[in-house]
């Protein structure tokens, strides 16, 4: 027998605006350590290694939240699970605001990841209330709104830790994500708990992807470091691979995986992982190294760019990057996902090895990273287009989010490797490292990306034909 259920309360402007206005919040408050990084690195006596750690962890949170948050959100509703979730959001911007040291800021940032797992919960809240086509629209304007709240807090985040502390910048979009929480509570109707989904939630799974997270940045991070110590590295590298086989074997066995490995047996799921991990190790290695060098006082090599400056800088990359996404949608339909990626691959590494080259003036590195950004948004959008269309309908969730936390291994990866490249690199009693160290780190990063062509040249024509017009 079935429980006939009354159908949900149909959402009204007014709730819709709210969740664009959390999403707003959301993206300020999450975006607001990359363009402030260096000054962070001053004020709280970082290293190079410790600041990519720091610019990583909230994205490595999300990771491990985002498949939970969506269980949680299908089996009590959405509305009650993203009101809790953004409420944990809060915790952690009040806890980075007030934060003293790096270790209570990193505290706040792994609380702040929560949010990476509200904005599925949005789209569950908005697919149970609204007809198919209008859910779209509100789906696509909640999303959009996020992007415009990146590059919001991208822009202000400087010249507010400038003009007044970096405490203030992270304090003011949590009042805004505080504000926003109260007014969905109050406006959004109770969504109905869909179907109970009775097989477990994967605790051995999150937990054990943790320590392989955590022990993997834990390594590049203090690698500069212990490179004299082989046994404490060794020890390190030891338990990585535990956690790695642990993992693996869990997933493997459990009836219902966080991660269903099984997937990555099929061509098109592993050779887009593949991709994305190798393509965004070279994206997140230039992101991290770009504010760096921007930093450097103008007597040494490079250009003492302000926060306030390095937010203005930033941002033709973050409106590019929040282009790539509908640009290679739309080139993966009509010329086929192996194209899109084959040109973002080429994009992205001439354009890594021409920073190399040539990084003398602030336009160098800014169409730089615009052309970064628009080649890494191409490839990913083309390779998780591939990924949804090539698979069951039942199973594109599993597929896409194997993708998708690849995404952020690979650009925790990169961002840490950076970090400890410019670690090491940085001479005995300097406070900034050799400018050799980023010319290494971005012909790295360049000859990384290049190798994914391997992989592109075996990409078959049943990924192209998911590009074909229905």
């Amino acid at each position: 027998m079935t429980t006939s259920l009354a159908p949900p309360a149909r959402l009204r402007k007014a709730a819709v605006g709210a969740l664009g206005t959390l999403a707003i919040a959301s993206g300020a408050l999450e975006s607001v350590v990359t363009p402030t990084l260096p000054l962070l690195q001053r004020e709280l006596d970082m290293t190079p290694a410790e600041g990519a750690l720091l610019g990583i962890v909230l994205l490595l949170t999300g990771a491990l939240i985002t498949p939970v948050a969506g269980k949680f959100g299908d089996r009590y509703g959405g509305k009650r699970v993203l009101v809790r979730l953004m409420s944990v959001v809060s915790v952690g911007g009040l806890v980075s605001a007030l934060a003293p040291n790096l270790p209570v800021l990193l505290l706040g940032q792994v609380l702040q990841g929560a949010m990476v797992g509200a904005l599925p919960l949005s789209f569950i809240v908005v697919r149970k209330h609204l007809p198919e086509e209008q859910a779209k629209v509100a789906i696509g304007v909640v999303s959009g709104l996020f992007v415009g709240g990146t590059m919001a807090g991208t822009l202000v985040a400087g010249p507010v830790a400038d003009g007044l502390s970096r405490h203030w910048m992270f304090a003011l979009p949590t009042i805004a994500v505080i504000g926003s929480i109260l007014l969905v509570n109050r406006l959004m109707p109770d969504d109905p708990p869909g179907r109970f989904d009775h097989a477990a939630i994967d605790w051995p799974g999150l937990l054990l992807l943790s320590g392989v997270l955590i022990t993997l940045m834990l390594t590049l991070a203090v690698a500069p470091d212990i490179a004299a110590q082989p046994l404490v590295l060794g020890t390190l590298v030891l338990l990585l691979a535990a956690f790695v086989t642990g993992w693996v074997a869990v997933e493997r066995r459990v009836s219902a995986p966080m991660i269903d490995l099984r997937m990555l047996a099929r061509p098109t799921v592993w050779k887009s992982c593949v991709l994305t991990f190798v393509i965004c190790i070279g994206m997140a290695l230039a992101g991290y190294l770009v504010p760096q060098l921007l930093a450097v006082p103008t007597d040494a090599y490079g250009f003492g760019a302000s926060a306030t400056q390095i937010g203005f800088f930033l941002l033709p990359g973050a409106v590019m990057a929040s282009l790539a996404g509908p640009l290679g949608g739309l080139g993966a339909r009509y010329f086929g996902s192996r194209a899109v990626v084959t040109s973002g691959v080429v994009m992205m590494a001439v354009s890594l090895i021409g920073l190399a080259a040539v990084h003398t003036e602030v336009w160098h590195i800014v169409v730089g990273k615009v052309l970064i950004a628009l080649a890494c948004g191409l490839c990913v959008t083309a390779m998780v287009t591939s990924t949804a269309t090539s698979v069951e309908q039942s199973d594109t969730g599993i597929a896409t989010s194997l993708v998708l936390v690849t995404r952020v291994v690979g650009s925790a990866v990169g961002a840490q490797f950076g970090g400890a490249l410019l670690t090491a690199r940085t001479p005995s009693g300097s406070d900034f490292p050799a400018e050799s160290a980023f010319v290494t780190g971005f012909v790295i990063a360049g000859a990384v990306t290049a190798l994914s062509l391997f992989v592109t040249r075996t990409m078959n024509k049943g990924t192209k034909q998911c590009s074909a017009p229905n």
